[in-house]
């Protein structure tokens, strides 16, 4: 029998901020989490969580994440992606979002999940970003808010 709305989904925060007219973001580089490990992540992502909307799990993550306080309506919403992982046969959802205002300083605060953060200039990512983010920066960029990812045949 098949199950029926269990989709799952994530919110993931582009941590901004700009020095000297270089807009900047904040990456993660992932370990031990079983997705993407070794590679640069945007500041941080995580499963929604049941009753918690996109926005909430962005701030929440923030916190657990980061450690950092950010206020609910200083996240904007930057694009949605429906992403299929083939390798998987799981489709997800997920929400991204960009913040600019923030209480505290930006730290690892799971470091078993977290190897390394970084500050990187926004139009000069590195090459190991997750391939998907990569696609996400770009679209940002030009404005489009929507994003299929994966389903490619």
């Amino acid at each position: 029998m098949v199950e029926r709305f269990k989709t799952p989904s994530a919110a993931i925060l582009l941590l901004l901020s700009e020095k000297d007219g270089v807009k900047r973001v904040l990456l993660q580089r992932r370990q031990n989490t079983g997705f993407a490990d070794g590679l640069w992540d945007f500041s941080c992502s995580g499963h929604v969580e049941h009753g918690e909307s996109l926005s909430e799990a962005a701030v929440r993550e923030a916190k657990e994440e980061l450690g950092i306080i950010i206020g609910p309506e200083k996240v904007k919403f930057a694009a949605l992606v429906h992403k299929y992982e083939r390798e998987r046969d799981l489709t997800y959802y997920n929400g991204y979002f960009i913040c600019d205002e923030f209480d505290g300083v930006p730290r690892i605060c799971e470091s078993n999940k977290c190897s390394e953060l970084r500050w990187f200039d926004f139009n000069g990512l590195p090459s190991d970003l997750i391939d998907d983010r990569k696609k996400v920066a770009e679209a940002i960029s030009k404005g489009v808010h929507y994003i299929e990812y994966g389903w490619e045949k």
